[in-house]
């Protein structure tokens, strides 16, 4: 297979990982989250950008398994503000989070309910990672082995961690790599009283005075910390990737300690990385966090745009650039902006240079939900499909019915497309985008000039507009009306859309007119 330069981040980091673990029958690439929240887009961010390498490394021919640990023996700490039943939440903190029940009834718990909520919504965009859930591997004992490490090493782990700590928050007093949940409550209010240094662990919780002394290979609330565990599962498991987000990246951060600790202590190599960073949303700057509740999520953005431009977004920007999600009048040029790189894939319109088009041309591959289509998908633009869908009162079969030459393979598309249209139409976008036509009947208040300058329009473009060829004829016998009637163009804008809409602006009117056509638009204005 002719070797081709990489020129897509998501292929330069495949080449980097077969550099630096060489050629091997299997990849690890790994990703992660605790399901203490809604799982919103800055954590799809890692997820995507995991599976846009995976690609890559496929395409290379390689071998991959692509996992996603979900962290849900990790202590529920607080009570997100978007959560329902928040009292009842409040009892179970301190538990572990799978061990939290679900506050809608629908799952066995509330960790399981942040799962399913992404596992059944991941493939709609291409995305079907192996499942691990932490929780089962811990009470298992499946990292017994590496908790006795953990401990065997404690006092190493010690000095790696305060290096990479001020003064003032060095570990003082004795320190344990293992917590452990009271068996008796299940709450993390533990604290180890020692170790026999075989498997034997002794622990007493301070919230019911329970005391026990527990073997590692059968206690099932013992776990690692945080900066022990992580590097221990990259040994575990063989990461040979795995990117992090900016906070877990600063300098001295859990990545460059677990780096440490998965060499010295476990005797692996770090896995490649790299950075990614935060995701804002329009009107909601900043980190967005789950135990805020003010989140966006996966399932937002798929109402807004169609799977391939949801992939799109994240395979057009680099990891390491912040970027925005618009839900405002962006979303028009989003949408411009893919059908444009969908051209330059197709060859019906040239990029700038060879080295763009091979970009694009890669970026588009990688939006596919799948595999890139057997033909070019049918085009129409996003604002125009908004302006028919209001013509037509958000029903997509007219629509539909109306576009030439759609072919049935090309239809599903389309469909998709107009009902991502309709929900931003009447869910997110500015009120002056939206309209409705008026029904025939219905009048204006008009000037008696704007009133003839109107029934002129009706009697010398609109009767003749399939005489017209071009939508730049029909703006020039707007304009002549305008002259013919002695009125200013704009007065004569206003006007029209006054009777056709009941505001003072909307879509460019020549467009518009043929759009709504000829018959629709002679009963609105006939009783003028």
């Amino acid at each position: 297979m002719e070797q081709k330069k990489a020129i897509h981040w998501a292929d330069q980091t495949a080449e980097k990982i077969i550099q630096t673990w060489g050629d091997k029958e299997l990849y690890t690439c790994a990703s992660g989250i605790t399901p203490s929240g809604t799982v919103h887009v800055g954590n799809f961010r890692e997820m995507i950008s995991v599976e846009l390498v995976v690609r890559a490394l496929r395409r290379l021919g390689k071998n991959v398994r692509f996992i996603y640990s979900w962290d849900d023996y990790d202590v529920f700490r607080k009570v997100p503000l978007n959560m329902p039943n928040p009292e009842m939440l409040e009892k179970y903190l301190r538990f572990p989070i799978t061990m939290v029940p679900d506050p809608w009834g629908r799952d066995e718990s509330y960790a399981r309910h942040h799962e399913v909520d992404v596992e059944t919504i991941l493939p709609e965009v291409g995305i079907y990672p192996e499942f691990i859930y932490q929780a089962n591997r811990y009470r298992a004992g499946t990292y017994a082995e590496g908790m006795r490490r953990a401990l065997e090493m404690r006092e190493h782990l010690k000095t790696i961690l305060d290096k990479y700590r001020d003064e003032d928050h060095k570990i003082q007093g004795e320190w344990w790599p293992v917590a452990v949940f009271c068996s008796n409550c299940n709450r993390d209010t533990t604290e180890i009283d020692g170790w026999d240094g075989d498997w034997g662990l002794t622990y007493h919780c301070e919230s019911c005075g329970h005391k026990e002394t527990g073997d590692l290979r059968t206690l099932k609330g013992a776990k690692l910390v945080w900066r022990v565990d992580w590097p221990m599962r990259w040994a575990y498991e063989k990461v040979d990737f795995e990117p992090a987000g900016k906070d877990h990246h600063s300098q001295g951060g859990s990545f460059d300690t677990s780096k440490h600790v998965v060499e010295d202590v476990y005797g692996r190599k770090p896995p490649v990385t790299f950075r990614y960073d935060f995701i804002g949303i329009k009107g909601s700057p900043g980190k967005m966090s789950s135990s805020k509740g003010k989140v966006v999520d996966l399932p937002d953005l798929l109402r807004v745009y169609q799977p391939e431009i949801v992939r799109y977004l994240f395979a057009g920007t680099r990891p390491n650039t912040e970027f925005v999600i618009s839900f405002d009048l962006d979303v028009i040029k989003i949408y411009e902006d893919y059908d444009r790189t969908e051209r330059i894939y197709w060859g019906t319109e040239k990029a700038k240079n060879e080295e763009i088009e091979a970009l694009e041309r890669r970026i588009y591959e990688l939006s596919q939900v799948e595999s890139v289509p057997e033909e070019m998908p049918y085009q129409i633009p996003f604002r125009h499909l908004c302006n028919m869908l209001q013509i037509h009162q958000g029903n997509i079969d007219s629509v539909i019915a109306l576009l030439p030459d759609l072919k049935p393979s090309q239809e599903a598309r389309v469909r998709r497309r107009a009902q991502c249209a309709w929900y931003w139409i009447t869910e997110c976008a500015p009120e002056d985008f939206r309209f409705f036509l008026r029904k025939p009947g219905e009048k204006a208040e008009l000037s008696e000039l704007e009133e003839a300058a109107v029934c002129r329009l009706r009697d010398e473009v609109v009767a003749k507009l399939d005489q017209f060829a071009q939508e730049n004829e029909v703006a020039e016998a707007i304009y002549a009306v305008a002259q013919a009637s002695g009125i200013e163009p704009k007065q004569l804008f206003r006007a029209s859309y006054q009777a056709l809409i009941g505001k003072d602006q909307g879509p460019r009117l020549a467009g518009f007119l043929k759009a709504i056509g000829k018959e629709k638009v002679l009963s609105i204005l006939e009783q003028y």
